[in-house]
């Protein structure tokens, strides 16, 4: 089997080849929608999650709460259930008994996590309350399905959950979720833009949403993570009260935030060639394979030597392999390759007699001799941190050059479907708004900052720079 689809010319194509043949889900599974994580995926989503924990742990506590929701909960927030109602999986039977209320699979979990904020919160010396988990959730998804990216399971979600007393801790404690946010895809080598929602695209129930956009190999954008003001909105629905300090009860003020498989997507989509997949180190299931390349003579040495360097690259820390299967080099390169292993090492006879190993970088495939009697340890944190940089680097510079500014409403759908993210001036009027996407047909991502001039499409007065973006 070989990849099929070009990166930018048949990104779909390319995207479920490299799937499949890195052996990261399978979507075979007999539901559409869903799919199984296998080992090798299993593990990059293991390491992003652990990046993830490390910055949440460290003024989060991590909770799990139930699967199922009653559905006079899910119908308190009219507002936010009318936002899932066409998605919602119900559960009506427990057996072969019909229940006497059904029960709502989570299509996220501010319904299930609330009623129970109001039985823990009593005085506002019990807040703040920073809480999140990691579950599935389940969304009837009626559009076209793709794996990782539009799913009916999105069985990575971590969806954060805070209480404060005021709308300003509130709104601070939003600036601190896209803080973290950023931090991990940084962390990731994942370009972002930050948009404010517009307000017919804002989280069902939420006073304003912010959310993070990354731009995908075929000019389409992929919201990658949603950050949320939820005021006190909830608070009232679920009867939410504390004692202030000068005895008054009052309601206080939510914020919610989350990330899916969509970030293991755009990790993959965005740093992936037509070789395979492209792995910052941090979150690679293997860091380093070394390749020993086998003759008749020397073999056992050097068999050896490959074996001794395996053991100081592991109590190094990296996580490392030895290709020693009977194969042609040539198919264990096009391994390396396809599995975005970020560093190779060769080493053979003639290599063992003159003291050296070569190393090949899978982001750049530059080759370098290194001295067995050096530092490997040192050599390889090294390369693995000019590997990030660099995927970094040319990630950022991708999206760079694809967020062009737009003076004309005639160029917009030329500009956008030719793979870029448009930027236009917009008065903030909600018809105007929805008037533009419908032109278009393309989708208005949200406020990138203030403007001057003209609206591009009722030539009011211009106050804000919006994103127009083609998207998942």
């Amino acid at each position: 089997m070989t990849i099929t689809g070009d990166v930018m010319e048949d990104f779909s194509q390319w995207f479920h080849s490299i799937l499949e043949e890195a052996k990261i889900i399978d979507s075979r599974y007999p539901i559409k929608g869903m799919s199984v994580w296998l080992p090798k995926g299993f593990k990059i989503r293991k390491y992003v999650l652990r990046e993830l924990e490390r910055l949440m742990d460290k003024d989060h506590d991590e909770v799990l709460f139930p699967l199922l929701i009653p559905e006079t909960e899910l119908a308190k927030e009219g507002i936010h259930v009318k936002g899932f109602e066409e998605e919602v999986y119900w559960v009506t039977h427990g057996g072969m008994k019909e229940l006497n209320e059904k029960l709502a699979i989570r299509p996220t979990s501010e319904t299930a996590i609330y009623p129970m904020f109001s039985l823990w919160i009593r005085s506002h010396i019990d807040l703040p309350i920073k809480v999140y988990q990691t579950v599935n959730t389940m969304r009837y998804e009626t559009k076209h399905t793709r794996p990782l990216i539009r799913v009916r399971e999105i069985t990575t979600f971590t969806e954060s959950h805070t209480v404060h007393e005021t709308y300003e801790q509130a709104s601070q404690q939003v600036q601190d979720g896209i803080a973290i946010y950023k931090r991990l895809f940084d962390i990731l080598a994942i370009p972002y833009l930050v948009h404010d929602r517009p307000s017919w695209d804002k989280f069902p129930g939420a006073e304003y949403t912010f959310a993070f956009d990354t731009l995908m190999r075929d000019g389409k954008t992929l919201q990658v993570g949603t950050v949320h003001n939820l005021g006190d909105t909830f608070a009232k629905t679920f009867d939410i009260k504390y004692e202030a300090a000068d005895g008054d009860h009052r309601h206080p003020y939510q914020t919610c935030y989350g990330l899916s498989d969509r970030v293991i997507a755009s990790l993959i989509a965005i740093h992936g060639d037509e070789k395979g997949l492209v792995l910052p180190p941090l979150v690679a299931p293997t860091q380093v394979t070394i390749i020993p390349i086998i003759f008749k003579d020397g073999a056992e040495d050097v068999l050896y030597k490959a074996n001794e360097i395996k053991d100081i690259l592991k109590d190094g820390g990296f996580r490392v392999s030895i290709d020693n299967r009977d194969l042609r080099a040539g198919k264990k390169y096009y391994d390396w390759e396809l599995n975005g292993i970020p560093i190779r090492i060769d080493i053979g006879p003639r290599d063992l007699k003159n003291n050296k190993m070569i190393i090949t970088r899978r982001d750049t495939f530059t080759k370098e001799e290194c001295s067995l009697s050096e530092d490997i340890v040192s050599n390889l944190n090294s390369c693995l941190s000019k590997i990030n940089t660099n995927l970094k680097e040319k990630a950022w510079n991708f999206m760079r050059e694809h967020v062009v500014e737009i003076d004309s409403s005639d160029k917009i759908e030329e500009i956008v479907l030719n793979g870029n993210v448009g930027l236009i001036k917009w008065c903030g009027g909600y018809d105007c708004g929805k008037e533009i996407e419908d032109k278009t047909n393309l989708d208005i991502l949200g406020v990138q900052g203030e403007a001057k001039g003209e609206c591009i499409n009722c030539n009011k007065n211009a106050k804000h720079t919006i994103s127009i973006a083609k998207t998942y």
